[in-house]
């Protein structure tokens, strides 16, 4: 049985690599936006933009799920 510490501690590192994944995807959708045409190219790039607000929040929960795991 996993203990409650080292679930949390697994979840932060999940959350952790969540974040970074989420700056890799707000890249991607960037560099997609640039290649449809401009009737579609604000949806595409306000798409990215919105995923990049994504990593700062994947970041603190895995900040705080670290914390919670230390206090176990």
């Amino acid at each position: 049985m996993i203990a409650n510490g080292a679930l949390m501690r697994r979840a932060a590192l999940a959350l952790h690599g969540a974040s970074l994944a989420s700056i890799g995807l707000c890249v991607v959708l960037w560099l997609r936006a640039k290649t449809v045409d401009q009737d579609e190219r604000g949806n595409a790039e306000r798409r990215a933009l919105f995923v990049g607000l994504w990593p700062p929040m994947f970041w603190l929960f895995g900040d705080a799920a670290e914390r919670a795991g230390d206090r176990r």
